[in-house]
């Protein structure tokens, strides 16, 4: 039965992509699965991992919800405006590798360093009492086994990573389709497009309050997860401060080889409001149906 859907056809032409996705989650199951490196904790590095242990202000159950599910309602939303498969494919794919990507590196390093979190003593010392072997100096655990195989994954913080990684991309994606950069000095626009990365923000500084991180795992979580997210978006799209920053680079492959030219006669490309002039005509062409996707 042939495939008449645009969109079918479009997910199988990226069919290779999505099979990655597949393996990085699977690597991403056995990176969780696997023991991380146990650091040596002596006697006398306890004082700073004394902390209180408490539950997560935001549980782990959680992240996907806001850094992938409602990036992907934006994106279906877009599309619902737009018609635009193109735009909607690439935003989800883009997301899912975004966010996998982080997750496999972060969870990574979280294995191979195996730093303790602030509150490391109460996870191995649940009846406070510490046991240090006599040979080592190393700690003796007594308590709940995944409890202290979490403890060993401060470096660098997951919440963190995973939000930037999807909150990351949301504002890249929200800079090109409300157009930020139209140089027209709407700042409403610019705050809509940051509000993603406030959140993300948020979300690290929870961690830190909550004493499962240190200051320097947030930091470093954030980092990996913006600069990851940075990298799948222009791997789609085109810089928001461009002309053509509305859509993803296949849309405009799309109309070039089915002979669309975006070029309007009566511009004068002297004009240096001809590049936003044009931008308007082509969403206003897209949005009225002139040009079929």
């Amino acid at each position: 039965m042939a495939i008449q859907s645009t969109g079918c056809k479009l997910a199988l032409s990226h069919k290779q992509d999505w099979l990655i996705l597949v393996l990085l989650g699977a690597i991403e199951g056995v990176l969780n699965i696997i023991e991380p490196f146990h650091r040596y904790i002596g006697k006398d590095m306890m004082a700073d991992l004394m902390f209180p242990f408490k539950e997560d202000t935001i549980p782990m159950w959680a992240v996907p919800i806001y850094s992938i599910v409602i990036p992907i309602f934006i994106f279906v939303a877009f599309y619902l405006v737009r018609k635009d498969i193109y735009d909607l494919h690439h935003a989800i794919l883009g997301l899912m590798f975004a966010s996998l990507i982080t997750g496999v590196i972060t969870d990574s390093i979280k294995d191979a360093v195996g730093r303790p979190r602030p509150n490391f003593f109460l996870r191995c010392f649940p009846d406070k009492i510490p046991v240090f072997d006599v040979d080592t100096g190393d700690v003796l655990c007594s308590g709940d086994a995944k409890v202290i195989k979490e403890g060993y994954k401060s470096f660098p913080s997951g919440h963190t990573s995973w939000s930037f990684a999807g909150l990351g991309f949301l504002t890249w994606y929200l800079s090109g389709k409300v157009r930020v950069f139209d140089r027209r000095g709407h700042i409403a626009k610019l705050c809509i497009s940051l509000f993603p990365l406030l959140i993300a923000s948020l979300v690290g500084v929870s961690r830190v309050d909550d004493y499962w991180h240190h200051w320097t795992d947030v930091f470093a979580g954030g980092l990996i997860g913006l600069t990851v997210s940075t990298i799948c978006y222009l791997l789609l799209f085109p810089f928001p401060t461009l002309s053509k920053g509305w859509a993803p680079h296949a849309f405009f492959h799309m109309l070039g080889e089915n002979g669309c030219s975006y070029q309007r006669e009566n511009l004068n490309p002297h004009d240096p409001r001809s590049g936003d002039m044009s931008m308007e005509m082509e969403m206003d062409d897209v949005e009225s149906g002139i040009i079929s996707k």
